[in-house]
């Protein structure tokens, strides 16, 4: 299968061909799967070199002029590094575009804290009128970026190695709801979702999948809370820890409710490791969150 980054170049260059408002930022990262792309629209396949503030310059600049700019490298260096030409560039000038990082929270481990971006979607939420897609899937990637090219809003689309194993049919909105139970309610977020059915496999909850998390779907949260014997929420996202729990709390503010968030930790991991001794590390493998979710829905 490939990877949502492999899916992310092959579909873009497609929508280059198909749609002539469409133009591509990129700064390096992933510049080699653009070639052809860029032979066959030199004005709109643009590489700035590893320059990340002038990367989203540039695509705020195009947005200006009318195009819709795809902008595109590590989340560390597109939404961290850049972050004040993202609130300024696109936000205070109101013009749109589609994000598209790559990396993820800790996607490439012997890269380091450089290449790491576990705060990426908690900076964006800072942000008015952004919406944030987080796919678990390539095919998911692939639905997301078409819905988010095709429209005009702000898009910021995280892709990650980590994969489910079977794509779900997502929109671009809303929750899905993957399974019924009344011990209360699981919203499982991007990649998180097959460790989180694992994880509550025998218990009697509610699981929602997330692919977009803002905005956030209060409306499905809140009909899967009233279907449950409590309202209480586990949010179980690939990034900070807590970075939705404020939206939960919005979305059931007039009920009486308990949220849980997990994802990554503030703490720093200085040892290199794998993906999966990361899962582990941050108490998100299966194993972990069984204990984790379980011990906070018998409170």
């Amino acid at each position: 299968m490939d990877t949502m980054r492999d899916r992310f170049i092959s579909t873009t260059a497609e929508l280059l061909d198909e749609d002539p408002r469409l133009a591509v930022v990129l700064a390096e990262v992933s510049g080699d799967g653009f070639q052809r792309a860029g032979r066959r629209h030199p004005d709109r396949v643009i590489n700035v070199g590893i320059r990340e503030q002038l990367l989203v310059g540039v695509g705020g600049g195009i947005a200006l002029t009318g195009l819709r700019p795809i902008v595109h490298t590590f989340a560390s260096f597109l939404v961290e590094r850049p972050f004040e030409q993202v609130k300024l560039d696109f936000g205070h000038q109101g013009v749109s575009g589609v994000l598209v990082s790559a990396g993820a929270s800790y996607d490439w481990p012997s890269a380091g804290l450089t290449h790491m971006s576990p705060g990426d979607v908690a900076l964006m939420d800072t942000l008015d009128g952004w919406a944030v897609h987080v796919p678990g899937h390539p095919d998911e990637a692939e639905a997301l970026l078409r819905h988010a090219a095709a429209g005009d809003g702000r898009d910021y689309l995280r892709l990650s190695l980590q994969s489910n194993e079977r794509p779900r049919a997502v929109t671009g909105s809303g929750f899905l709801s993957v399974r019924q139970g009344r011990a209360g309610v699981v919203i499982a977020v991007g990649p998180m979702l097959d460790g989180v059915l694992a994880a509550t496999e025998g218990m009697d909850t509610t699981v929602l999948y997330a692919t977009t998390v803002r905005p956030f779907d209060a409306a499905s949260l809140r009909r899967a809370v009233a279907d449950a014997d409590a309202a209480d929420v586990v949010i179980v996202e690939p990034y900070l820890a807590g970075t939705s729990t404020a939206a939960a709390n919005d979305a059931l503010t007039d009920i009486p409710h308990r949220v849980l968030g997990l994802g990554v930790a503030r703490r720093e991991l200085r040892r290199y490791g794998r993906i999966e001794e990361h899962l582990a590390a941050q108490g998100l493998d299966p194993k972990s969150l069984r204990e984790r979710i379980s011990t906070f829905l018998k409170r």
